[in-house]
């Protein structure tokens, strides 16, 4: 435990064991939350951690901006706010798989808290062309669900490959929320607007609907009903909010656009 002691250390005062297995469960809970995990999937993840290192008193508090984990007898207790948010199912499966193995007993506290620090600062694991791609590629696929016309399935491709690649460019520019998913979707009307007036396409509202499913914010409302289902009342309204928002701004984008036609 000493190596665990010393990367913990700050200023030369060491942590305690509780404190350790606090650290754990929230760099854990911290990583799931800014994933994409549901209120309920990182309370249990992290209350399991922390059963599985022998602390049976460990108490979680999520919301979507932040962790409240604390210990009872131990006078433990520890607070981190979110900031970020995004999707990254495959990190949320990362700590899923390492809190298995934290519960088997194969991995001790710094061999955990190491890990969870790889999986944390690993990066995106598709490259940005390959994300560009999938969304264009999804874009004509989910033109054609929507009983578009074959013709149109290029425009759709082209403008969903364009609205993702605008939405990585606007999400680096600015951090202010919901900006990226504005600019993008003006983008999308514009290039279907101006395929329509080309000839290139021939019916623009399924373009528009093709192109703009990539921004839909699928992972956020699926959560927010599972919160709700779950009783975290509190999350699962947020993330209804922040669902509707995003929602909202593809929609007054997309209205943009049309009305510079």
């Amino acid at each position: 435990m000493n190596g665990f002691h010393e990367s913990f250390s700050r200023d030369g005062n060491k942590m305690g064991p509780a404190h350790e297995v606090a650290a754990i469960c929230m760099l854990a809970g911290k990583i799931l939350l800014q994933n994409g995990a549901e209120t309920f999937r990182v309370e249990d993840t992290m209350n399991r951690i922390a059963r599985s290192f022998s602390v049976n008193e460990a108490q979680s508090f999520v919301t979507p901006t932040g962790i409240i984990f604390s210990i009872e007898d131990r006078d433990v207790t520890k607070l981190v706010r979110i900031t970020r948010r995004g999707t990254n199912l495959r990190k949320v499966t990362q700590v899923n798989s390492l809190s298995r193995l934290i519960a088997e007993g194969a991995l001790s506290p710094a061999e955990a808290y190491q890990k969870l620090k790889e999986i944390e600062q690993s990066g995106h694991v598709y490259s940005n062309g390959l994300q560009i791609m999938a969304a264009a590629a999804a874009s004509g696929c989910f033109l054609l669900m929507f009983l578009g016309k074959w013709g149109d399935v290029l425009p759709a491709f082209i403008a969903g490959g364009v609205g993702q690649a605008g939405t990585i460019y606007f999400h680096r520019l600015t951090k202010v929320k919901f900006f990226s998913e504005f600019m993008s979707s003006i983008f999308i009307g514009l290039i279907a607007v101006l395929s329509v007036k080309t000839g290139v396409g021939s019916e623009l509202n399924k373009i528009i609907i093709g192109a703009v499913m990539p921004l839909v914010p699928g992972v956020a409302i699926t959560n927010a009903v599972r919160d709700m289902m779950a009783g975290d009342l509190v999350s699962g309204l947020s993330k209804s909010a922040e669902a509707g928002l995003t929602a909202f701004a593809v929609g007054i984008g997309i209205a943009l656009a049309l009305s510079l036609d």
